[in-house]
Parts: C-alpha cells; structure tokens; sequence
C-alpha cells in the first residue's frame, strides 16, 4: 500500500468538511434573511457526502468521502405578520429562512472536528515517515 494512499484519503476528507463549512458558513449567513415572497426566500444547504472505495477494497481496505452533491432542504419559510416591515407582502407577512441556528452551530463544531481529525492523520503520517527514515541512521 503507498503512503500517498493515506494522504488523498484524509485529503479527500478534509476537502467534503470544507463544503460542509462553507454550506454551514451560507446557511447561518441568510439566517437573519426575510423576504415578501415564501418561493424566494433562501433555503437552507446540506452537503450529501458518499463513500468512495479504492478499487482493491477487499485488498487494501481504502475507502474514503467525497461530496455527492449539495441539496437545498425541503423546509417551508417562517411566516412571520409583520405589517411595519418594508418587505412586507399586502398582508402584512414576511417570510424568513427556515435556518436553525443551533443546529447548524453543531454541524459547524462538527465539520471542524472532522477536518481537525484529518489534520492529526496527515501529521502522524509525517512523523512516523520521519521516524522510519532515521531507522538507518
């Protein structure tokens, strides 16, 4: 198995946690959002991530992730009657982004403990490639 291996798989990982992020990043900027119209206000993102196998999976037992797509969540917009809001449609409503703060926090945490996790990979790997160079010193 090669060293280079090991790399791309936590190089993979930690690119999926960086769509992760930034869809969180997105989400969490339009939470604040409102709009006069429930058909274009922001939607919420989510990454959908997939395993991807090495081709000798059996062998080697190398699988890493990759981002599949990144889907808008079917979430219905929060009507709120606010009359005084200049957004407000001819009934007095506004609709805001279906954003639940507290959870994309958690996904947020989440996503970078995952990167964090990944980072730890790549420097182990470094040392131990260092500690096996110096064996023959």
């Amino acid at each position: 198995m090669k060293l280079k291996n090991f790399y791309d798989i936590a190089g993979r990982a930690m690119a999926a946690q960086m769509v992760r992020l930034n869809t969180v990043a997105s989400n969490l900027a339009n939470a604040g959002s409102a709009t006069n119209d429930p058909k274009t206000t922001y939607k919420p993102l989510k990454p959908e991530f997939k395993t991807e196998y090495s081709d000798n999976v059996k062998k080697n037992g190398l699988a890493t992730v990759d981002v599949s797509k990144v889907v808008e969540l079917k979430r219905d917009p929060i009507k709120t009657y606010m009359p005084s809001h200049p957004l407000a449609d001819k009934n007095g409503y506004i609709y805001k982004a279906p954003i639940n703060v507290e959870e994309e926090m958690v996904d947020m945490m989440e996503a970078s403990r995952q990167y964090q996790n990944n980072v730890e990979v790549i420097t182990t790997l470094k040392a131990l490639t260092m500690k096996t160079l110096r064996i023959g010193k």
